[in-house]
């Protein structure tokens, strides 16, 4: 039973989550993380995988005769963010943190592995996936490109994430979109520079990209159906260095979001329109870079009725909450899912106070969930693979 390993296996993947978190790696350079992963699997006695995606391991555990098979993941990147605690296992690699807890979720997943190993339960094979590279470098994206489900093949694949803000264990599992898509635009005005005493001498590329600005939020506003979540947020505008020039050029930066990949292509598309037409009004050059970034990520019915299962028996009914409003942030793990069915639940990490909310440099994982994460884990592999 489950509850005879954890009072063992806890405190023992709760140390190794802090050495983790005190030595944080960024995008595609977790090397000292991903050979402790490899080495605590390949210790187990799995079959273990490295290399994937440059710092990748996946590691296969099969029970039993079925031909079935599952993925569970969890990402291991720090950010690039100077941690402000002063705990025991703070961060020793100046201007890296763990501050989204990626250390939680290697542990976690790591202390499943071990669980499952030695309880069983379940027929078929359980692939840990361990990630590299979530925060905007689309390690998930690389993954799948070097043939993640081709040499693993999977019918199904889970995430998770803990929560801040959630009650300590409760679970978020929600069908549909649970997060958003997210792209990247940069917008290179061209104008003609003068005198600002003498705009009439000058083509103004401060106000065409004020202008700008406001039109582009009418794509939400007055372009988007209002059922439907969209985000068109205008974050830089950088233009001129002295009070009376009017500057020869502007630049301006930003982030389009979605639930919705056919309303991605539309945001893009009036976005482009407006530049064309800010073009034509102030007689300025528009040079407009849009780069797609991460899909939305959509829960598939049939894993999230196993995962929604799995949470209510680990954490209660009571913990369970099925009608959570999807989050405007990004998650990698949208290229899994577009490839295999898959679902994505929030793992709650109690209040976020002081400070302690996703991406903060007081942030830090809640160690008490670990022992929620491991069961939930465990149960869903022995569900779905009944």
């Amino acid at each position: 039973m489950i509850n005879d390993i954890l009072p063992v296996l806890t405190p023992k993947i709760a140390a190794l989550r802090r050495d983790i978190h005190a030595h944080p790696e960024l995008a595609f350079d977790e090397h000292r993380t991903a050979g402790k992963v490899a080495a605590f699997l390949e210790h187990l006695g799995l079959e273990v995988h490295r290399g994937i995606a440059r710092t990748g391991v996946v590691a296969k555990l099969t029970l039993g005769t079925s031909s079935r098979a599952i993925g569970l993941r969890a990402d291991m990147d720090a950010l690039p963010l100077a941690e402000l605690n002063t705990f025991s296992h703070h961060s020793t690699h100046e201007g890296k943190m763990h501050a989204c807890g990626h250390d939680g979720h290697t542990a976690m997943l790591l202390g499943a592995a071990d669980a499952l190993s030695q309880l069983g339960g379940f027929d078929g094979t359980v692939y840990f996936i361990f990630q590299p590279a979530e925060e905007h470098e689309g390690g998930g994206r690389v993954m799948v490109e070097e043939g993640l489900f081709e040499r693993f093949p999977m019918e199904m694949v889970f995430g998770l994430h803990n929560w801040p803000g959630m009650p300590a264990g409760s679970f978020g599992v929600t069908e549909g979109p649970v997060m958003a898509g997210t792209d990247c635009v940069e917008i290179e005005i061209t104008g003609r520079g003068g005198h600002a005493a003498m705009p009439h001498q000058a083509v103004d590329v401060v106000l065409a990209g004020s202008a700008l600005v406001q039109a582009a939020q009418s794509l939400v506003s007055r372009n988007t159906d209002p059922l439907d979540a969209a985000v068109v947020s205008v974050t830089r505008f950088h233009a001129g260095h002295a009070d009376n020039v009017l500057p020869k050029t502007a630049v301006l930066g930003g982030t389009v979001r979605s639930l919705n990949g056919r309303l991605q292509d539309a945001l893009e598309d009036g976005l482009r329109r407006i530049c064309c037409g800010i073009e034509a009004t102030y007689q300025v050059s528009i040079d407009l870079r849009y780069q797609r970034g991460y899909p939305p990520t959509i829960n598939a019915p049939g894993p999230t009725r196993i995962a929604g299962e799995a949470a209510r028996e680990v954490a209660g009914e009571a913990k369970v909450m099925t009608q959570l409003p999807p989050s405007m942030g990004a998650e990698d793990f949208a290229y899994m899912a577009q490839v295999v069915p898959a679902c994505y639940v929030w793992l709650g990490n109690g209040p976020g106070e002081g400070g302690c909310m996703l991406h903060s440099p007081h942030y830090d994982f809640n160690d008490e969930i670990i022992a929620t994460g491991i069961r939930y884990w465990v149960r869903l592999a022995q569900r779905a693979l009944a």
